[in-house]
């Protein structure tokens, strides 16, 4: 059964469209733009308590995580957190999670439906909770699917402190616990960020006192605006069935290059030390004027040959129509590209600050060209 937020049935709330990565929590709640403005120069708060979450308690839970993740946590210290892949035997991305460790638990939320490639033969896809599981072996650990729990609110804004009577840490993924819950730090997306897990039972209770302290209602339409913006990645949309992290910017932030011992290591590694990975993610600008878009999965075509995929597609309330798309590496910065196909099919040009600072300055010419 799909999930469906109490706060959808608030008055403004309006859902995604059918089929979107964010259904079950409210897209917007009227006026998206304006959301986003109030993300940036104010504070709101997203719901995003469709997101799922897993404890990791027990004696050896640091040794055994550093093992089956691809972050290194044999010394991450309570009060704190990071993110974390986990990766097939090939080192392509199955999943991507956040922790956050607090009173001797690790919790990891990620993507509603995550899943990872089972380690038996041919053993297909698994749930996230399943793999993890079947990882454990004789290992002092003990998991817990924590989804029915705890849920996740989003605070972005500068002015977070104004609406949040929890001092957090200035360092990223800082973590502070308090009664029932804890507030993390996140450098994303935007420049002020931190998700509060609360017990789901108040999530609405949470919401009510944020809202009435001043934060704005906020949707996942916000909220991914600034992700893409951010050039940060959602596993599904902006990922395929070939993506590694080192084509993501998960290399660093969420894959250690220097840890050994977990599945998809010896890719990460090589790639890193001793080539390039085949493609890139890059920030696009679409033409907006024929007021289309394309959608996720759509190709990026330079003049008939196809050099990549779209991933997310938002609108900015500055920026316009963006998107993020995984392109070869040999396409050029300012090329004139066409992303969607058919009746979705829409110029754009990659955006040059979204590629290393030697190829951008022609870059910069085919985003004046196209905003002309």
């Amino acid at each position: 059964m799909s999930y469906e937020s109490p706060l959808l049935h608030r008055p403004g709330a309006v859902a995604p469209p059918e089929g979107h990565p964010e259904s079950g929590v409210p897209w917007h709640w009227g006026d998206p733009f304006a959301e986003q403005r109030a993300a940036v120069r104010g504070v709101v708060v997203v719901d995003r308590s469709h997101r799922e979450l897993i404890t990791v308690s027990g004696q050896e839970r640091l040794s055994w995580l550093h093992l089956v993740i691809s972050q290194h946590v044999t010394e991450l210290s309570e009060g704190s957190g990071t993110e974390a892949l986990v990766l097939d035997s090939y080192g392509r991305v199955d999943a991507h999670m956040v922790l956050g460790y607090t009173g001797g638990t690790v919790y990891l939320d990620t993507d509603p439906g995550a899943q990872a490639t089972s380690a038996l033969p041919k053993g297909g896809k698994q749930s996230l909770l399943a793999y993890f599981e079947a990882m454990k072996f004789w290992s002092q650990v003990d998991l817990h699917d924590a989804t029915g729990e705890l849920a996740v609110l989003t605070l972005l804004g500068p002015d977070i402190p104004a609406v949040l009577d929890v001092e957090v840490g200035e360092q990223p993924y800082s973590v502070t616990a308090f009664e029932g819950g804890f507030a993390r730090r996140m450098p994303w997306p935007g420049k002020a960020a931190m998700d509060l897990i609360v017990p789901r039972a108040k999530l609405a209770e949470v919401w009510a006192k944020l809202t009435g302290a001043g934060a704005r209602p906020a949707g996942t339409w916000a909220f991914d605006a600034l992700r893409v913006e951010s050039l940060r990645p959602r596993t599904g949309v902006d990922t395929d069935e070939r993506t590694i992290p080192h084509e993501v910017n998960w290399i660093g932030t969420a894959a250690h290059v220097a840890k050994g011992c977990y599945r998809g290591q010896e890719t990460v590694s090589k790639v890193h030390n001793v080539g390039k990975p085949p493609r890139h993610m890059v920030l696009l600008h679409l033409d907006g004027s024929p007021e289309i878009y394309p959608e996720p999965g759509d190709p990026v075509l330079l003049g008939e040959r196809n050099v990549g995929r779209v991933g997310s597609v938002a609108q900015h309330h500055e920026l316009g129509p963006i998107a993020l798309a995984l392109v070869k590496r040999s396409t050029p910065v300012d090329a004139e590209l066409i992303a969607g196909e058919d009746d979705r099919a829409v110029q754009a040009a990659i955006d040059p600050d979204s590629v290393p600072e030697e190829r951008a300055a022609p870059g910069r010419e085919a985003v004046q060209r196209l905003r002309g």
